[in-house]
């Protein structure tokens, strides 16, 4: 039977097969080799994506970059932003709120430019954000998520305390630092809250730390 397969002088009683049964080794890899590339690499991508269109799906066009920014929809603007903290150029360090819990937590931003007054001096040679500082931007979206605008008494928070501050990446002209606090406790008797703050750029974790507020007026 395997000699009628291969063309190799089959004896006279051997039994005829089909053609379509004796497929040559050149055969079988040329259909492989089409089942493999039948497939559009586009999968690959939207699969990485976490959407695999289903059977039949025409593959969707990938946004262009220049409409993918970080313009988020601000829940608090840098105007309404400058009615609840006292800060000012050159210190104001929260360009944005994306999201507020009243007293609970916060999500904001600092958009990080070659332009912002510290990078004259730190360093001339290689601007890098001052740690100190980015700790500085959590405290005052910290104090945002704290203080009521609305409040008769015009409220303050002031620095308590700093603690397991870490510092994992340098932060750089071009970085967005993506904060965000968490309230972990609140004494309003005493007017001290302990919140965990964390900063990114990116997915990457840049800065973590633990701070007290005492709040005031």
């Amino acid at each position: 039977m395997a000699a009628a397969c291969i063309g190799l002088g089959a004896p006279p009683t051997a039994i005829k097969l089909p053609q379509r049964a004796c497929s040559s080794p050149r055969n079988q890899m040329s259909k492989y080799r089409r089942q493999r590339t039948a497939a559009p690499s586009r999968l690959i991508v939207r699969a990485a994506e976490g959407e695999a269109p289903a059977e039949g799906e025409a593959a969707a066009a990938p946004a262009a970059i220049e409409t993918t920014g970080n313009n988020f929809k601000p829940v608090k603007d840098i105007q309404e932003i400058m009615k609840v903290l006292p800060h000012r150029f050159p210190f104001l360090l929260v360009d944005r709120v994306v999201e507020l819990d009243y007293q609970k937590s916060a999500v904001g931003y600092k958009n990080i430019t070659i332009n912002d007054q510290f990078f004259p001096g730190h360093f001339p040679e290689r601007a890098i954000m001052p740690g100190v500082l980015q700790v500085e931007a959590m405290a005052q979206l910290g104090g945002i998520m704290m203080l009521d605008p609305e409040a008769p008494a015009k409220e303050q928070f002031f620095f308590g305390g700093i603690e397991k501050c870490r510092f994992k990446k340098p932060v750089v002209p071009g970085d967005t630092l993506m904060m965000r606090v968490n309230v972990t406790k609140y004494n309003k008797r005493f007017g001290i809250v302990k919140l965990s703050a964390k900063a990114y750029v990116g997915p990457d974790l840049v800065c973590e730390a633990d701070l007290t507020l005492a709040m005031g007026s």
